[in-house]
């Protein structure tokens, strides 16, 4: 009998796919059915292959040898997976095994993990958005063929071969020519500079005062322009204080404030850092597992909207909130689930929204980081389903000595949505970021256009501008979503910097590689990434190109442009990158070795020696001298080289060594190290001083 292969992105997946295909029996490496198979990936399966796998000539980094531009992609499995990998190879080629489910997470990513796994036979796509059993049991009931997804797999190979063409040669092209370790990303740099300019644009802010001079009869305060010179505002003031000032003009009317959207991935991770702190990877992590849980929706999407057919679904869940969160009644519900409906919103999968199955399971039980995410979701569908917030707005004019004062007042009419907003706030928030809170005033009774308001008292007020804020995960997350929006048009998709599923990992990468630093909930530039913004061209650091690159790759998707297109113009960037470096100057090339010490001479060549992190190197980049600072030789009687014996060796080819370990005799010794050359290798060996006669 003939079955099918399912294939999940990881264990927990598969096994609740193998629940609802009734596959009970349990194998190494999957579960058995008596029509399915259902195993899975773990992760990334295989990542393309280093440069030294096409050619060992590319272990040793040299400029001369780029680009590396492979015409045949190799996948290379790491060991911890390789197990796993072979067991669904072995699958794939059952002869029982008639077709592929790619069961890997719906979108882009999921795509090309399947498509690294390698398969050879007819491939189904199972496409969900919840791990719910209805779901999942409809999921498999209405499979397309793999063939209507091709252009989504196209669009994530090319992202993957992007990001490794230009990685791979921009960091050995750069690092080469200027003797340092320098990483270049083609989102990741872009998002450093994003980083560099602002933190410059902090240190070198020079605050600037200005005036007000407000007006006030003891209930009216009204308020001037802002004015650039002290002696203007003392002089207003002065003419205007215990003067006769006119009302001018009073304007009253009805305003409204529409609800906010449902959350996709990027706006929910920016809430739960202001409210919560959480980090973009955090919350990513937790959504990831609430999924998996069965407890919300698809994580990973970038529309704030749900389509027609969910209309009865949604409508239903909202009814069931008040039994979720205890801050919200039924009479507090809307019934605005045609705000939220907008077909052409929604691409691979709709807004990220509670399950069925939290609403009967609850969310008391889920440890406090889970709850208030659970939270967060919850009473934004309450929200974005909620009455408008209705006001009457207030402006008055108010002119003294020729010139015009203002002051604007707010009185609620109808709370709407902001009511369950503040209800959750109150309970779930500790304290509400200040640029949060909104300040609601009145304007007092008794006030008409031609009143005549005397004597009124006059001040002076001063100000200073204000820099530019640092950037924290919500900010960057929202400079990284709206990067190069500008340059595009009205009917661009954009696409910004990144997707919602890779710009967490990003502001990972940053601060993991050391180019970034988190300082509180601050995201800063360190040193070293200020470092890297200096010495990279525009190109490389242009929000807008990047950005284009991702509308494109969203074009690929839509069979607009073909991989060959895409592909044509990443590999002319990179020659451009070549070209660029070529013509670095060679007093540029050396920024970051000024202050280099001298450890000694090469014995091979004569140049200088310099210490490096991992050992003592020559300067003569034609030379392959080097003393390793963890070698073999010395590992063995646990010892590393250090500064004083590189240079004693260097100097005269000998350093005394104590403490050497000996593990046959599992005690400790005093020797000479010598150095010797072979074939321009350094060769080390013992000598033991005779002891003196006494």
């Amino acid at each position: 009998m003939s079955k099918f292969l399912v294939i999940a992105e990881k264990p927990s997946v598969a096994q609740s796919y193998a629940k609802n295909l009734s596959a009970y029996k349990r194998e190494d490496g999957y579960l058995e059915g008596e029509s399915c198979i259902v195993s899975w990936c773990l992760g990334h399966l295989a990542e393309y292959a280093q440069p030294e796998e096409y050619d060992p000539k590319y272990e040793k980094w040299q400029f001369d040898d780029l680009p590396i531009l492979p015409e045949a992609w190799k996948l290379k499995v790491s060991k911890d997976k390789k197990k796993q990998f072979d067991v669904l190879k072995g699958l794939m080629n059952r002869s029982d095994v008639e077709y592929l489910v790619n069961g890997c997470d719906a979108g882009r990513e999921g795509e090309l993990i399947f498509q690294r796994a390698g398969c050879r036979k007819p491939v189904k796509r199972l496409w969900i958005s919840s791990m719910e059993d209805a779901a999942i049991q409809k999921g498999f009931q209405t499979m397309k063929s793999e063939e209507e997804y091709k252009n989504l797999c196209m669009a994530a190979v090319c992202r993957a071969q992007a990001d490794w063409l230009i990685g791979m040669n921009g960091t050995r092209a750069y690092t080469t020519r200027y003797f340092k370790r320098l990483v270049v990303g083609r989102v990741q740099t872009p998002t450093l500079a994003m980083l560099a300019e602002r933190q410059e644009r902090i240190e070198h802010f020079q605050k600037e005062a200005f005036y007000k001079v407000a007006l006030t009869d003891g209930k009216l305060t009204v308020v001037s322009e802002n004015i650039a010179n002290e002696e203007a505002a003392d002089l207003l003031a002065a003419l205007c204080n215990g003067s006769t000032a006119v009302v001018t003009q009073m304007k009253k009317e009805d305003k409204k404030a529409f609800p906010p959207r449902l959350y996709d991935l990027t706006s929910l991770q920016r809430e739960a850092n202001r409210y919560f702190g959480y980090t973009a990877k955090r919350t990513l992590e937790m959504l990831q597992e609430l999924y998996e849980e069965k407890l919300v929706t698809y994580p990973r999407t970038d529309s704030q909207f749900v389509t027609e057919d969910m209309k009865d679904s949604v409508e239903e869940l909202v009814g069931k909130m008040p039994v979720l969160l205890s801050f919200v009644d039924y009479g507090q519900l809307g019934h605005g689930i045609k705000r939220v409906i907008n077909n052409a919103k929604v691409s691979d999968h709709h807004a990220i929204l509670p399950t069925k199955e939290v609403v009967e399971k609850g969310i008391a039980d889920l440890p406090a980081d889970k709850k208030n995410l659970m939270m967060l979701i919850c009473q934004q569908l309450v929200q974005a389903t909620g009455e408008e917030y209705l006001y009457e707005q207030t402006d008055i004019t108010v002119k003294c000595q020729e010139q015009d004062f203002k002051a604007r007042g707010k009185i609620p009419v109808q709370m709407g949505f902001k009511e369950v907003e503040k209800a959750f706030k109150q309970l779930c928030v500790k304290a509400e970021p200040v640029e949060g809170k909104e300040k609601e005033t009145s304007i007092p009774a008794g006030y008409e256009e031609g009143m005549r308001i005397f004597p009124v008292k006059a001040e002076k007020t001063t100000h200073y501008t204000s820099p530019p804020k640092p950037f924290n995960e919500d900010t960057l997350l929202a400079a990284m979503e709206t990067a190069g929006n500008k340059e595009f048009d009205s009917e661009t998709e954009k696409k910004g910097l990144g997707t919602p599923a890779t710009r967490a990992s990003i502001i990972e990468k940053l601060v993991s590689s050391g180019y970034a630093q988190r300082k509180g909930k601050q995201i800063l530039p360190s040193t070293e990434g200020k470092e890297l913004v200096k010495v990279m061209p525009e190109y490389l650091k242009s929000a807008v190109m990047t950005a284009e690159w991702e509308n494109q790759l969203l074009m690929m998707e839509k069979g607009q442009i073909t991989d060959t297109q895409f592909m044509g113009e990443i590999t002319s960037l990179v020659r451009k990158i070549l070209e660029v470096c070529r013509e670095i100057p060679e007093e540029e090339r050396r920024r970051f070795q000024m202050e280099r010490e001298v450890i000694g001479k090469c014995p091979v060549c004569g140049c200088d020696v310099f210490e490096g992190k991992q050992n003592f190197y020559c300067s003569n980049r034609q030379c392959d001298f080097a003393l390793w600072k963890e070698n073999r030789f010395l590992g063995n009687m646990e010892k590393n080289l250090d500064k004083k014996m590189a240079r004693e060796l260097l100097d005269k080819a000998c350093t005394h060594v104590k403490g050497l370990y000996s593990k046959k005799k599992d005690m400790k010794f005093d020797a000479d190290l010598l150095l010797t050359l072979e074939d321009g290798k350094p060769r080390f060996h013992l000598e033991f001083p005779k002891k003196k006669k006494k």
